[in-house]
């Protein structure tokens, strides 16, 4: 195992906050496995990298020798998580959160060891709880002390109306973590509430409380809004290889190596590396090539890896020829043969013109995946893949 000053380096990378760091110090010095705690409501069946991010944390402390539970919150995803909401959210069906969770696990174990992962369902011990149970769970906490989170604080304040049950979802998420026996609980910037109710509640069972560990809120491709498939800024678990990888390629210089401190496998040794090279290159663009490789290794496997730049199409790479080339017939007329730059242009890889001579002008015209340099007539039956620059790509046949 690795010693605990390089643990807390590992752990510490990326994260927004660690409360307390001295008491995840020493519970890393006692050398025993320490018990992880992530939980996810399913309320939605479809991951994306923003949702990756606990998940990556949880396999960093998968590879230092630690326990990881994988918690899936089947009852309070059926009390619906009011965290950041400003009105009070409808609660799922039974069948809608366990169809949910079988997606989450089929999805997250393309990140988790399902050997070293333990998965298990809040159902299990909130149902065996009871009425008096939940009822003195209710009073280990006040409703002023409630009201102190910021979503129900705001919500008070404008006179929406919050119904009571929501109160009981960061007690249960608490209480979740005394039935486990947490050692360290991952969350959001936006759990912290519900996190430090798992310390509180902890020592209120006398036991020792959890360390809280918050992620911060991964920017989408856009760099500024967060990652949302609402927004269209995100990069979905299941996107296919080739849409995953531009769509990777696509991200801002500027996020570059919050990417890879939030998402990558690589050791903080390799990313300062790889720092230094886009120094020395003068851009990022090398290092997110490797990162958008290792995302698509990581949820569709080594081969399609290799496939994925070919597979992502002409906005990747000059040459490139990928799989799904769309097709285009150019009608000669009474012509015998056409020149390139008036094919680019009837052929639609170019707008007009002007446009085709300054493509073709600057080089950026690839004949079957070879650079074009000098200026040729094409004849009818003629057929080739021609790609004029980044974005525009077609199989050409002249008739």
């Amino acid at each position: 195992m690795a010693t605990v000053d390089e643990q807390l380096a590992l752990i510490a990378r990326g994260a927004d906050e660690i409360i307390l760091q001295e008491e995840l110090r020493e519970k890393l010095a006692s050398g025993r496995p320490l018990r992880i705690k992530a939980g996810f409501d399913p309320t939605a069946p479809d991951l994306h990298l923003g949702h990756t991010v606990l998940i990556n944390k949880m396999r960093q402390f998968q590879e230092l020798g630690h326990e990881v539970i994988f918690l899936i919150g089947d009852f309070t995803g059926m009390i619906g998580d009011p965290t950041g909401k400003s009105a009070t959210r409808p609660p799922l069906s039974r069948d809608d959160v366990m169809r949910n969770a079988e997606t989450y696990k089929e999805q997250v174990f393309k990140m988790l060891d399902p050997a070293k992962t333990r998965v298990v369902f809040n159902s299990s011990w909130m149902n065996e709880l009871g009425a008096a149970g939940m009822i003195k769970l209710a009073g280990q906490y006040t409703v002023a002390r409630m009201l102190e989170r910021d979503d129900f604080d705001k919500r008070y304040s404008a006179n929406q109306p919050i119904a009571i049950h929501e109160f009981l979802y960061p007690l249960v998420q608490g209480y979740d973590s005394v039935a486990l026996e947490a050692d360290v609980e991952l969350g959001g910037t936006d759990q912290k509430f519900n996190l430090l109710m798992g310390r509180t509640l902890q020592k209120a069972h006398g036991q020792a409380p959890q360390v809280c560990l918050t992620m911060p809120i991964l920017e989408g491709l856009d760099g500024v809004q967060k990652m949302s498939k609402s927004l269209g800024n995100y990069v979905g678990v299941s996107d296919a290889p080739g849409e995953m990888y531009r769509k990777l390629l696509s991200l801002p210089d500027s996020l570059t190596w919050r990417y890879y401190e939030l998402l990558s496998a690589c050791t903080n040794e390799r990313i300062e590396a790889l720092k230094a090279e886009a120094e020395r290159l003068g851009s990022p663009q090398e290092a997110k090539k490797a990162f958008a490789l290792e995302m698509v290794e990581r949820f569709h496997g080594a081969e399609a890896a290799q496939a994925a730049p070919r597979s992502a199409g002409n906005q990747i790479s000059l040459g490139d020829i990928p799989d799904n080339v769309p097709e285009v017939v150019v009608d000669l007329g009474d012509q015998d043969s056409i020149h390139i730059v008036p094919l680019l242009r009837e052929a639609g890889l170019a707008q007009n013109g002007k446009a085709a001579k300054d493509v073709f002008g600057r080089g950026a015209v690839y004949l079957d995946g070879a650079q074009l340099t000098e200026e040729r007539a094409f004849a009818r039956g003629d057929s080739h893949v021609i790609q004029a620059g980044k974005k525009k790509i077609a199989r050409v046949t002249l008739k």
